[in-house]
């Protein structure tokens, strides 16, 4: 809106980009303190104008003044365009053509004459016609003429928004001529200060040649059959959304690690129910997924081909997906290679960035090709080569990563993105995490986006850039083996984060991205809820304690992590450890409040449960630490409960709501409804925030107990049990008994289509293919 642009001091200097400088030259007046100076005049004018004058107009004379102050810099710039070009008034008419499709001054001032035109009809028609004389005017009606007037120039002066062809996320200084903006008309001031076109396509072009390519690698353990499908559908997604024969700028590769999927049988180890059951969910999907013909009459799909390689750590199959991409699942054997997540991480980061990056260069300098030729390829490839980490549950579109790739491709230092989790499942637990996971990522996780950067890349949907893993002191250190207490909590517990520590402290941009979603199974047990974060919360701990003791060398070699922005995150982990605390005092406040009894009483009887149970989990079981917990919940949450009630009925009592406890329950309440609100997609998730605070004692007082207690026990916590292996196998059999019973599944034709491999054919290290004997299992690996 130029008008209230002209007002708020924003004048028309800056919008033909590039031709500012020239324009001034030839006015003889030097570029930017030229451009400086006439900003300092507009905005005290504008100033003057409307702190001293304006007050003592009346509203139709501060209307006329409004839409006349903003056409100023605007002629003036056209008249400056003109002597510039050298142009003559008799043939101007045809280059202000040309002037608008470039700049917007020529918009800007068309604008707000018809702004003037419309105001002033509106006004000369209606007093007449109400039979009202010139003195008596209301300002009704000329404030809503001039909001018309007002939406009207808007219209005008953003109309080439419409047309704009951009990227899904594009740089700042692309989008904007400058990243300033006016807070009274962010809008306006947004869609005036956009860029065009032109400088979209040059970009195009250098941005075309490069190809990014994507290793998606998936850590597996002891998922069941329903995760594996969500995990193995969402990579399928992928491969039909990039072909690898289409000619395309990003090339995909899917790799899959699998934990502990061997057991003991009698003659040797051998593929256990888990490893044969996400055999089985490829052989379904890939069916599926090869359907091109949705018609019942119509050929059978071919059962994907697969080929088996015997390797040092256990076992791999390979897969042709339909669209020609490559899928690998690499088969773990615990007695041969370290097991648990980490480790399967680092397993992949040193095939794919040490072993498939380097090994062509390496040869190329055995060949004696020149060196500083094989090192500028061998960088440019490092900044291409992304790594999307997953979980064996992650669901996710095609769309989440391309926006993923999109911001690692803009921008340089940035050597991490993540995005949007979203926990899935059913049950109060889920419902909790649900609210708590949504609030964490519309508060805390967009404030440090940013502040600074983001601290933790959550491992079960973020994509690495090769360069920022390889570069010192991150992938060398990722694997280091925990010896002392403090190195299992920080880097075994949470592994993620200490990999997005790692990043932060060598320079680089940890970012989060809104847009991209994903969904991974949250745990839907008490028990299975608090084993998991008995890892987080200490991991959290740990590497924020880290982080911050490195804040003087990591603010100098990090430009997104300034010194306020460690301040923010050292107020940040005192409230998380003043916390309990905080929720002791607020359960003293709930009896005094409900019981109205003494406030050295009530605030006894709010720390006595909570030792109790810190000195109980220091003598029983875990088990029995989480039953106890589970118990304490309960009644924390009617004691939440009935606070809540008698927090109302006191507002309701004295009829007003100017009181400590209901400003305080109104504030907290208003401000997860607004910051719904500004998420329409997810304003539902709000009904979960009645169980989060009800869960408030359990999540912020026992949960924290029973982590510090148990910082001993370095065991995953989830999926332990052998029961849903049973479970899954018994499924299985169950499914291709029925399936052999009642029609003739696809599955069940030509299950072992495996390669013949000439027994003269070698792999490189160490890994040998050979063909199956008779007698031998169709998942048995070893020979």
């Amino acid at each position: 809106m130029p008008s209230w642009e002209g007002v708020l001091g924003t004048s028309h200097w800056e919008e033909a980009p590039g031709k500012t400088e020239d324009m001034l030259e030839c006015l003889g007046w030097p570029g930017n303190a030229s451009v400086l100076g006439c900003e300092f005049l507009v905005g005290l004018g504008a100033a003057v104008l409307t702190i001293v004058a304006m007050p003592h107009f009346d509203i139709v004379t501060n209307v006329m003044i409004l839409n006349s102050v903003s056409i100023l810099s605007a002629v003036f710039q056209v008249v400056a365009d003109c002597l510039a070009k050298e142009r003559k008034w008799l043939i101007m008419v045809p280059e202000i053509s040309r002037d608008i499709a470039q700049s917007r001054n020529m918009v800007s001032i068309i604008s707000s004459l018809i702004r003037i035109l419309i105001t002033s009809a509106v006004i000369a028609g209606y007093v007449p016609l109400s039979g009202q004389e010139w003195k008596s005017t209301g300002g009704l009606a000329c404030l809503g003429c001039s909001a018309l007037s007002w939406w009207l120039g808007l219209i005008l002066s953003t109309i080439y928004i419409w047309y704009l062809k951009i990227h899904r996320i594009e740089r700042t200084q692309d989008l904007f001529v400058r990243p300033m903006y006016e807070g009274a008309f962010m809008e306006q001031s947004m869609l005036l200060n956009t860029r065009f076109e032109i400088r979209k396509r040059i970009k195009e072009r250098r941005s075309a040649k490069e190809t990014i390519r994507v290793f998606l690698c998936a850590t597996m353990w002891h998922e069941s059959y329903d995760e594996m499908m969500k995990m193995i559908i969402s990579m399928f997604r992928l491969d039909k959304y990039s072909p690898k024969h289409k000619n395309s700028d990003v090339q995909f590769e899917f790799h899959i690690y699998f934990d502990d999927a061997f057991k003991d049988v009698d003659n040797g180890r051998h593929a256990n129910e888990y490893a044969e059951s996400i055999v089985d969910v490829i052989k379904e999907v890939y069916t599926i997924f090869s359907e091109e013909d949705r018609s019942i009459f119509k050929q059978k799909a071919a059962l994907p081909p697969q080929k088996i390689i015997n390797t040092p750590y256990g076992g791999r199959l390979e897969y042709t997906l339909p669209k020609g991409n490559l899928m690998m699942i690499h088969f773990k054997d615990k007695t041969l290679i370290r097991h648990k997540k980490r480790w399967s991480q680092i397993m992949y980061l040193y095939y794919i960035l040490g072993w498939r990056l380097n090994r062509q260069y390496f040869k190329e300098f055995e060949e004696g090709k020149q060196l500083e030729s094989i090192e500028e390829r061998q960088k440019k490839e490092r900044e291409n080569m992304y790594i999307l980490a997953l979980d064996g549950d992650t669901d996710f579109q095609p769309s989440a990563v391309m926006l993923l790739i999109d911001r690692l491709k803009l921008y340089p230092e940035v050597g991490a993105a993540c995005g949007r989790i979203h926990p899935t499942g059913t049950g109060p637990m889920v419902w909790y995490q649900k609210f708590e996971y949504a609030v964490g990522h519309w508060l805390q996780k967009t404030a440090e986006h940013v502040f600074g950067c983001v601290l933790c890349s959550p491992g079960c949907f973020s994509l690495f850039r090769g360069a920022a893993l390889m570069d010192d002191n991150v992938m060398k250190r990722y694997t280091t083996k925990a010896n002392e207490a403090s190195q299992y909590v920080q880097c075994d517990q949470g592994e993620d984060r200490w990999l997005c520590t790692l990043l932060l402290q060598q320079g680089w941009r940890v970012e989060y991205n809104a847009a991209s979603d994903a969904y991974t199974k949250a745990p839907q047990e008490f028990k299975e809820f608090y084993n998991q974060r008995r890892r987080w919360g200490p991991s959290t701990l740990a590497n924020t304690i880290d982080l911050l003791g490195s804040g003087e060398l990591t603010s100098q070699r990090n430009s997104s992590i300034s010194k306020p922005y460690i301040l923010y995150q050292i107020i940040n982990t005192a409230a998380s450890i003043l916390g309990p605390a905080t929720v002791c005092l607020m359960i003293s406040g709930s009896f005094v409040f409900i019981f109205n009894m003494n406030a050295n009483l009530a605030l006894i009887l709010g720390i006595v449960p909570p030792t109790v149970f810190l000195i109980l989990c220091f003598k029983l079981k875990s088990d029995t630490q989480i039953t106890i917990a589970a118990i304490m919940s309960v009644l924390y949450a009617f004691l939440m409960v009935g606070t809540i009630l008698s927090i109302i009925g006191d507002l309701l009592r004295q009829q007003t709501f100017v009181t400590p406890s209901g400003m305080f329950l109104i504030g907290i309440v208003a401000l997860y409804l607004i910051t719904a609100a500004l998420h329409p997609q997810e304003f539902p998730l709000v009904i979960y925030g009645l169980v989060y605070f009800l869960c408030i004692p359990s999540g912020y007082l026992l949960l924290i107990i029973y982590s510090i207690v148990n910082m001993n026990n370095v065991t995953w916590g989830t999926r332990e049990s052998g029961s849903k292996a049973k479970a899954t196998a018994v499924n299985t059999i169950k499914k291709r008994f029925m399936n052999s019973i009642c029609w003739k599944c696809p599955c069940l034709e030509s299950e072992d289509q495996i390669e013949e491999i000439l027994p003269t054919e070698t792999i490189t290290q160490r890994e040998h293919e050979f063909q199956l004997s008779p007698h031998q299992s169709k998942y048995d690996f070893h020979t």
